[in-house]
């Protein structure tokens, strides 16, 4: 089996020495390749001067913080995953955050197996999938050769479009994946000027009609300001 971890890069641009030093050998442990930045300059030259799959970003920084760095990453079209690592936590940071470009945000304190988690999760997303062909959320079923979905065992429907959004809510695993996240990965769309939104949350109606309305138990879940998830409900 393909262990993602073997072929990935990260770049941890964090100013704090201590918990920098932390990070960097907790990630290494994990079989990863890390690069330690202490400024948003040094992160944006690593950047440049390397290739670079995952980026753990802290929002403090010295001069320029992890906001500004993030927006010209975007803005600059850098084809890189970036995780938000900070103590701005607040609903109006972690909205920020993904707004400008971040794929995930964890606030401090943070647990050291979560974090892991979830920057295999981003990793999964840009390596050759290693998954069987069949991809199970609850008593929701899809075949990712066969390209098809059934709930409970009845057949759905779905269009191109509409098979590969559901996949790509289902192989997060309950994640929450937002708009930004949406349009890059499923619509290939770059550009941060295009409207999509709209688009999205059509498909998204469409999915809930066909996945959802003839059951009980509804899986897919909108997280007010961040984006959806795919998931059985708690308790």
């Amino acid at each position: 089996m393909l262990n993602a971890s073997q072929r990935s890069h990260i770049l941890v641009v964090e100013d704090d020495s201590k918990l920098a030093s932390a990070l960097v050998a907790g990630i290494e442990s994990d079989g990863h390749q890390v690069t330690w930045a202490s400024s948003a300059e040094e992160g944006f030259y690593q950047l440049h001067q390397q290739k670079t799959d995952l980026l753990v970003l802290d929002v403090t920084l010295p001069r320029r913080d992890g906001f500004d760095l993030l927006r010209q990453i975007r803005e600059d079209r850098i084809d890189v995953r970036v995780l938000m690592l900070t103590s701005h936590n607040s609903v109006e940071d972690r909205v920020h955050g993904l707004r400008t470009g971040a794929d995930d945000y964890l606030g401090k304190p943070f647990s050291f197996p979560e974090l892991l988690a979830r920057i295999d999760a981003l990793l999964r997303r840009i390596l050759p999938q290693a998954t069987s062909e069949s991809v199970t959320v609850g008593d929701l079923s899809l075949n990712t050769k066969t390209r098809a979905a059934s709930r409970a065992g009845k057949t759905i429907e779905l269009s191109a479009r509409e098979f590969d959004l559901l996949l790509y809510l289902a192989e997060n695993g309950g994640r929450t994946v937002s708009r930004e996240m949406l349009a890059r990965d499923v619509w290939k769309e770059s550009s941060r000027y295009t409207p999509l939104d709209n688009v999205i949350d059509v498909q998204i109606n469409r999915l809930r009609k066909k996945v959802d309305d003839s059951f009980s138990v509804k899986l897919i879940h909108t997280v007010r300001g961040l984006g959806f998830s795919l998931r059985e409900p708690e308790g």
